[in-house]
């Protein structure tokens, strides 16, 4: 069984090209709900992340890296849901992130 440590070190890999922060430091990814896997199904995961604001022109790249690095599990069927409710904030970064940010 896949831990939610397992998956959010995996979307930690993909970057904010802008920013050059991680998107799990960033404070994107709001939700990593894993369900106990069902006799002769794949084990479902529901992520729900988000973006520092709807209009980011990056949000399809950043898309495509965390669906690129999430098809590494194979033997899971991942759903990943865009949300902006509730909207992003920096209070949601972790401290590195805000370091790095010299918001410290």
């Amino acid at each position: 069984m896949v831990t939610k440590k397992e998956i959010l070190e995996k979307m930690s890999l993909v970057t904010d090209p802008e920013l050059g922060i991680n998107i799990v430091d960033l404070g994107l990814v709001y939700d990593v709900d894993i369900r106990a896997k069902k006799e002769g199904e794949m084990q479902k995961v529901f992520i729900r992340m988000t973006f520092t604001t709807p209009a980011c022109p990056l949000i399809n790249e950043i898309l495509n890296d965390v669906t690129a690095k999430l098809d590494e599990f194979k033997e899971l069927d991942i759903e990943l849901s865009v949300v902006f409710d509730p909207p992003w904030t920096p209070e949601r970064m972790s401290e590195r992130a805000k370091i790095r940010l010299g918001m410290v």
